[in-house]
């Protein structure tokens, strides 16, 4: 009798196949990239977030964007990128506020104005850090003052190898079909927040994201995907969350880009939450994620709560 084949998975061409998911979720296809760690700052303290809700998924407000503050009168404004704002402004659950004027968010900044590059060495930015891939950046450069460093970060980077937490498969169906259950617009957003932290490649991108903050003692940081909403927005829901910023706080951020981009499904909080629930399977804590999938150590952690609370 002939013999019976057993099928065999190939994991290399399924491991390929969950970064192309990411990538086409994000707009983009994977390139490679060489992020480099900048210093991290030193601080002391103690390695508590003081975050409500920094490890679930539960669920939010109705209206979260309600619960942002009014934005300052001296805030900052880019006429070539909409959804450049300032992170800072929130209070956290022990009692401080971030800091503003230290780091802020972005869409692409490759289409600002030689009056926006003004207004940025106004606000003392010293360091750029692009979350983009490499046909992005080709096609697209940055526009930054020449007195700041620019920095890659590219979340979908091979460069350190093409490795998952968890079985892409398992993520990849897990994802599709949450989706479908909770009514997303669009499955491949879906998909893609849970590949963020699922793929090692974007936890080296967002340690290294930030580490430059904490390492950046000369001004403030700007970092950007090419929308700023979900690279970016996933970064940016991780730093607040780091610093203590509850999580009704984090998702009304996050759901900003809608406005800032004018378009109100640009997000929707169930992609952010698909993303903390796999921090949640994949770590059981924001802590460990922070710690264990980010590589952060406690000095960096410390450098960045005494650069940007007050």
């Amino acid at each position: 009798m002939p013999s019976r084949k057993t099928p065999r998975i190939d994991a290399a061409a399924v491991a390929l196949a969950g970064m192309i998911a990411l990538g086409a979720a994000l707009g983009t296809a994977p390139a490679t990239a060489q992020p480099a760690d900048i210093a991290s700052g030193s601080g002391s303290g103690s390695g508590s977030f003081g975050s409500s809700g920094s490890s679930s998924g539960s669920a939010a407000p109705n209206d979260p964007v309600s619960t942002l503050p009014a934005p300052a009168t001296t805030a900052i404004r880019l006429d070539g990128a909409s959804n450049f704002r300032d992170i800072g402004g929130y209070k956290t659950s022990d009692g401080h506020t971030v800091r503003t004027g230290m780091a802020f968010r972005s869409n692409g900044v490759n289409g600002i104005s030689d009056g926006d590059l003004a207004k940025l060495v106004t606000a003392g930015v010293t360091l750029d850090v692009d979350l983009r891939n490499g046909s992005e950046r080709s096609g697209a450069p940055d526009r930054v003052p020449a007195s700041a460093q620019y920095k890659v970060a590219d979340v979908v980077s091979f460069d350190s190898g093409i490795s998952f937490h968890e079985f892409p498969v398992v993520t990849l169906g897990r994802a599709v079909v949450d989706g479908f259950v909770n009514g997303s617009s669009d499955i491949k957003q879906s998909v893609s927040y849970p590949f963020m932290v699922n793929f090692h490649g974007s936890d080296v991108a967002f340690g290294t994201l930030l580490r430059s903050i904490a390492g950046n003692t000369s001004g403030a940081t700007m970092y950007h995907c090419t929308s700023g909403k979900d690279r970016t927005g996933w970064a940016t829901a991780v730093l607040l969350t780091l610093l203590g910023v509850p999580r009704d706080v984090v998702n009304a951020d996050y759901l900003a880009s809608n406005t800032e981009l004018g378009d109100p499904k640009a997000v929707e909080l169930s992609w952010l939450e698909a993303a903390f629930s796999e921090m949640d399977r994949l770590y059981g804590s924001f802590d460990k994620y922070v710690r264990e999938g980010l590589g952060l150590d406690q000095a960096t952690i410390d450098a960045l709560r005494a650069k940007l609370l007050a």
